[in-house]
């Protein structure tokens, strides 16, 4: 892992060296970490791969922010940094990490030389459900089983994946994934998102529950000159669930 020191904090992120094309960095999103973007690393053939642990996730420094826009901007703050450090210039997030691209593209772009933004697994608004806002606070286990329901975060994974997954929110912990989740049923950009000025792709299992494909051709609609996509037999954790089909699909857009 390297690190990059900004705002008094360091993040952490893994780099995988790869051909000439503009590096892309990934964002991940509630309760977790640059791992869930391992099988990512395949595309580091055509360029260099990317991925950062979220303040408070993983090897980064947490933060104290108050859940909502001001964990989404130290975020914010986290993904320019490594943006910065590594050249990256095309971003893709899922769930909370693509609410913090989409605010990066709406407030943070002039920062940034980017040329386009892969949303998976997000969308304009996250509302969480009051019973799974409840359980963060309260219980902790029946909130992780409940992200382990059917078409939740998978669709028909594997018992070997479901562990790794159950042991990463273990890892990071009930605070920091309550605000994860809080700092998501905040987020609202509806009404701004014609002010997005880059080339987007939004990706969804198909399977979805948590952020549904309608979400996605939502985004695709209302972001000028946007298109969405979605992969077959997963769920909210795609680049999980069905790597090759995730990176194909973030291999042709990026090829376009």
């Amino acid at each position: 892992m390297e690190t990059v020191t900004h705002h008094g904090r360091e993040t952490a992120f893994r780099r995988h060296q790869g051909g000439d094309a503009a590096p892309i960095l990934f964002v991940h999103g509630s309760g977790g970490s640059h791992a869930v973007w391992k099988s990512q690393a395949r595309l580091a053939t055509d360029r260099p791969v990317v991925a950062l642990d979220l303040s408070g996730h993983g090897e980064s420094d947490d933060i104290d922010a108050a859940p909502g826009y001001e964990t989404l901007s130290a975020h914010v703050d986290d993904v320019v940094a490594v943006a910065r450090e590594t050249g990256a210039r095309v971003l893709c997030g899922n769930s909370l990490g693509g609410a913090v691209v989409l605010m990066l593209l709406l407030e943070r772009d002039v920062t940034l030389d980017l040329s386009g933004a892969v949303l998976a697994g997000t969308g304009a608004r996250l509302a969480v459900l009051d019973d799974l806002l409840r359980w963060l606070r309260t219980d902790f286990e029946r909130a992780v089983e409940f992200l382990h329901g059917s078409d939740r975060l998978f669709h028909d994974p594997d018992e070997q994946l479901v562990a790794v997954s159950r042991e990463a929110l273990q890892a990071a912990g009930q605070p920091v994934t309550r605000r994860d989740f809080q700092t998501c049923h905040r987020f609202d950009v509806r009404d701004r998102l014609g002010d997005i000025d880059v080339p987007v792709l939004a990706v969804v299992g198909e399977h979805d529950a948590l952020t549904p494909p309608w979400y996605h051709e939502s985004l695709a609609e209302s972001i000028p000159g946007a298109e969405w996509t979605t992969i077959d037999g997963a769920a909210h954790l795609a680049m999980l669930e069905q790597p090759d089909a995730f990176n194909d699909a973030v291999t042709t857009f990026l090829d376009g």
